[in-house]
């Protein structure tokens, strides 16, 4: 069975987009991204959240706006926080590493 992970940061230009780029990749996993400020690369939709399974948030900030902004679409949504300060650089080995290390407990 496919699982469907969203990776969502602020921007959506470094943290996010390489933890998507990454784990599409793998087998049996879709991957989306998006960034929760207006401007983003790619604005969060309510669409994304209904199709993601979990959905990945880099920092505790980033859930608490998530829950103040999609509020209504996140009925029983499994929201993780990672615990990723926004100090890389997109597909920094380093950002690679933990977001591995961070997400693998979470593939079925």
């Amino acid at each position: 069975m496919t699982q469907r992970f969203l990776f969502v940061c602020s921007q959506n230009k470094l943290r996010s987009p390489t933890a998507e780029q990454i784990f599409s990749t793998y087998e049996n996993m879709e991957c989306d991204s998006a960034g929760l400020d207006s401007g983003a690369t790619v604005e969060l939709s309510t669409e994304q959240i209904e199709w993601a399974d979990i959905i990945f948030v880099m920092e505790k900030r980033h859930r608490n706006k998530l829950s103040k902004k999609f509020k209504r679409v996140l009925n029983g949504k499994r929201v993780i926080v990672l615990d990723i300060p926004d100090e890389y650089e997109f597909m920094d080995e380093a950002l690679i590493i933990l977001l591995k290390a961070k997400v693998i407990k979470f593939l079925r």
